[in-house]
């Protein structure tokens, strides 16, 4: 049942993050590149290298919000339940922080 709910949260979670790394994709964009919009990989007046690097901003941007929502649903579900909703259990997550430092 714990899982379950962690995954209606987690989804619900996704489509929020998705719509925020959306938001801070713009933002960034509008700042760094001086343009109101990203251009489209279709979009003939854009170099190669515009495109790709506006793809490769707003990739690296949707990963992190996606990891820190992932990790952060993880954790609050380990908070309320008890045990861990995602990959491996408890037992393996402390030795590889344990590794880690």
């Amino acid at each position: 049942m714990s899982k379950l709910l962690y995954k209606v949260i987690s989804i619900g979670a996704s489509v929020l993050g998705g719509i925020l790394a959306g938001a801070i994709f713009k933002r960034v964009w509008r700042v760094t590149a001086d343009e109101d919009e990203a251009p489209s990989a279709t979009d003939a007046r854009s170099s190669w290298s515009e495109v790709l690097i506006a793809a490769a901003i707003h990739g690296a941007i949707f990963a992190v919000v996606k990891a820190a929502l992932d990790r952060g649903s993880a954790t609050a579900a380990r908070e309320l339940t008890g045990s861990w909703p995602g990959d491996g259990d408890e037992s393996d997550a402390a030795a590889e922080a344990e590794r880690a430092k």
